[in-house]
């Protein structure tokens, strides 16, 4: 199934309202434990409305994600505009995946491991994950194509890898054991990683 054919388009404006309090039960019970009623209670819909407006428990709980996630994305592409320096784009991404709010990261978890078991998710996890890598990208080729950096590495790896560093942080904060991202001393050893890596010149 598609994601255009598993969507419908029921609710107009209050379907925005759903689809948040949806992120916000999938953050605190998790994906298999999200049901309509849980909904219902939230948003005071009645059960057969939020079918009327999703179909399945399933759809509605993915539509949620699926926006969550997107709206992530967003932030972090328009975040990255907020400076035209390179290097500074490269520090704003950074600080922003360290200070994600435990809620959306709780979201991104369960849509990775929803993911991992439905093609259609996980066909949107790597648009996602292209969107998401994109801000990293061009602050990086941009700052190479100024002379700012000169870096010793492919700028897709340089990328990837810095993602995956943030990506890594998510585990820990989700399960509340000790978590480094808001630990100042981590935050210089990354930035410190990718300027050496990037060639960073001041």
């Amino acid at each position: 199934m598609t994601i255009g054919a598993r969507k419908r388009r029921a609710g107009a404006s209050r379907r925005s309202d759903v689809l948040r309090a949806v992120l916000d039960i999938v953050s605190d019970r998790g994906y298999q434990a999200t049901r309509f009623q849980d909904v219902a209670a939230s948003t005071g819909l009645a059960v057969s409305t939020l079918q009327g407006y999703f179909g399945s428990r399933a759809d509605m709980v993915v539509e949620a994600m699926m926006t969550g996630t997107d709206d992530e994305v967003s932030a972090m592409q328009k975040a990255a505009r907020e400076s035209a320096d390179p290097w500074q784009q490269l520090v704003i991404l950074v600080d922003r995946g360290l200070r994600t709010p435990i809620p959306i990261w709780r979201v991104l978890m369960e849509f990775w491991c929803a993911a991992a078991h439905d093609e259609e998710l996980r066909q949107h996890s790597i648009t996602l994950q292209r969107k998401y890598r994109q801000p990293f990208l061009d602050a990086i080729t941009g700052g190479i194509e100024c002379g700012r950096f000169q870096p010793t590495h492919a700028p897709d790896a340089i990328a990837d890898a810095t993602i995956a560093t943030l990506d890594g942080l998510l585990f820990p904060y989700v399960l509340r054991q000790p978590h480094p991202g808001d630990s100042v001393e981590v935050r210089a050893v990354i930035l410190d990683q990718l300027a050496h890596t990037l060639g960073a010149r001041s």
